[in-house]
């Protein structure tokens, strides 16, 4: 039994779970590194979903018989799976390509985990150039992903592994 593809995006989907619920014990923490324990279950729980989408596409392929790919990402491109109809796939690929959907910010999330920080203001390096110089406020800083938006997505993954799973088991 533990060596079912499903027992895999269960476990994903639990820990997730476990990070969100040390996420807002750190969200009402008074300890000084508050703030970085949030940032730690914040990614630990981005990175457990992920773990969870690729565990459902392992068990999709399973079900099909296709190789397992090695990355959401592998299985969510165009020739993945070469052109073979399969209406979980196809409906993964048209929430993945929507930017607006849960699905695609969960993917756009977890890929910025990857990226290099980007500086806002080139350093100065001119010497003529005065020292002190103005600074506009009105910059936008994005804010950090919420314990509810992550919750949501998590509940969202959830539903929509149950729904595959009930169509893949009434074959």
């Amino acid at each position: 039994m533990a060596q079912e593809l499903y027992t895999r995006t269960n476990q994903k989907l639990y820990f997730a779970g476990l990070a969100l619920e040390s996420m807002a014990r750190a969200e009402q923490s008074q300890a000084m590194n508050a703030q970085g324990l949030v940032q730690a279950e914040r990614e630990s729980a981005l990175f457990h979903l992920h773990g969870a989408l690729l565990g459902l596409c392992h068990e999709i392929s399973g079900y099909y018989r296709l190789p397992a790919l090695a990355s959401v990402e592998q299985a969510l491109a165009q020739d993945a799976f070469n052109g073979i109809a399969i209406p979980e796939v196809a409906e993964l690929l048209e929430l993945a390509r929507q930017r607006e959907t849960w699905l695609a910010q969960m993917l756009a999330a977890y890929a910025d985990l990857f990226r290099a920080p980007v500086m806002r203001k080139p350093p100065k390096t001119d010497v003529t150039q005065p020292l002190i110089q103005a600074v506009s406020l009105d910059e936008q800083v994005p804010a950090p992903l919420s314990r509810a938006e992550l919750e949501a997505w998590r509940s969202d993954l959830k539903a929509l592994v149950r729904r595959f799973r009930d169509a893949l088991s009434e074959c």
